[in-house]
């Protein structure tokens, strides 16, 4: 029998978003695999308690900065101790110190790219050029870092985030009760954006095209939905009261039942304006067979076939006020968009797809 891959996945991230579910997820699948996973983070780190939770071995160090070699040389030792193969950084800080304990102790180093803003171009920022294989999560941040970080084509690739077909599924669900739930009547159209409340998700763009809808169609019950938390949470309240749409709008907080939520829904919005890799909300939309409109930014093109959603430019309130518009006018084009959403992301983004593409990725660099 060969032997096990073993793989030490670092974060320097405390928070709980797309990243770090991504990381986890894909850590429970290659595990399924028949691999070994470790994880490196921070003590008060909330991928920890998922990490615990699913029985992963984690490690708790301080990753103060690119530069912390007590964090360095610690990393070097568990590497060392637990026979590490490949090491899988995944947030700025940690890809510094984890990569430089790869190196040093003989393991393969791979950078996980999650994020789509460019990456300077400095010669000091020389990092990802010493990774043995870089992960972006998106084809676009893969070109940029090609073009301006002097990454060889051959050792770099493109796997999008894979959502789990199974558990985003509209068959399972009943649409009628899972409207009660969230207090959506039968006359009212449900307009959601799922997405932690972060400056570049724009929520600000979201809540003003509310406001033109709800003007443009004073003879229809439109409800919006806001399903997420964060630090933009009081800048959403006050313009929600400032735009005096609080009869219309509904803000969730943190949703755990995403699909449960999206499966009350009739139409998805994504508004962000950067940072996005291919994302997830958008998938997870398409997966339950919503009409969908989203702004071209990062990677949401990778998931664009020309019939499945609409793709509009970032920070144009009118346009995406216009394409949500079409479909509450038409049913018709509702329908048609949301038999198309389903069956293009199955094929491509998978979470099974993903996996195979990670574990081939693996067993190359090794």
């Amino acid at each position: 029998m060969e032997n096990k891959i073993r793989v030490l996945h670092t974060e320097w991230s405390d928070g709980w978003g797309g990243q770090e579910i991504r990381t986890i997820n894909e850590m429970i699948a290659l595990r399924e695999k028949g691999m070994e996973v470790f994880l490196a983070c921070r003590e008060h780190a909330q991928i920890k308690i998922q990490a615990v939770k699913n029985g992963i071995k984690v490690f708790t160090l301080p990753f103060k900065g690119t530069a912390d070699l007590k964090t360095m040389f610690a990393l070097k030792k568990i590497i060392k101790e637990n026979d590490i193969d490949i090491v899988n950084t995944h947030s700025g800080k940690d890809t510094w110190v984890g990569g430089f304990a790869a190196k040093l102790s003989g393991a393969k180093f791979i950078r996980t790219r999650h994020l789509s803003n460019r990456i300077r171009s400095s010669r000091l920022n020389f990092i990802n050029e010493i990774a043995d294989y870089i992960f972006t999560t998106g084809e676009s941040v893969k070109d940029d870092m090609i073009k301006y970080n002097r990454i060889k084509p051959e050792r770099i690739m493109s796997i999008p985030t894979g959502i789990d077909e199974t558990v985003y599924d509209p068959e399972k669900f009943d649409k009628v009760k899972s409207r009660q739930e969230f207090g959506i009547s039968d006359d009212e159209i449900a307009i959601g954006i799922v997405a932690v409340l972060r400056s570049f998700k724009r929520h600000d763009i979201f809540i003003k095209s509310a406001k033109e809808l709800i003007n443009m169609f004073p003879n229809k019950k439109l409800k919006f939905i806001i399903a997420g938390d964060g630090p933009k949470k009081d800048m959403a309240i006050s313009l929600i009261d400032e735009l005096d749409i609080k009869e219309n709008v509904v803000m969730l907080g943190h949703v755990s039942e995403v699909p449960k939520l999206l499966s009350a829904l009739d139409i998805f919005v994504l508004s962000s304006d950067s940072k996005e890799g291919v994302p997830q909300s958008v998938m997870q939309a398409l997966l339950m067979e919503l009409p969908a409109v989203a702004t071209d930014v990062g990677s949401t093109k990778d998931l664009y076939n020309g019939k499945n959603f609409k793709l509009v430019k970032p920070n144009d309130i009118d346009m995406l006020s216009k394409n949500i518009a079409q479909f509450i006018q038409s049913e018709e084009l509702s329908k048609e968009y949301s038999s198309n959403a389903r069956k293009y992301i199955v094929e491509n983004f998978s979470k099974s797809v993903m996996v195979d593409k990670i574990l081939n990725a693996y067993k190359e660099v090794l």
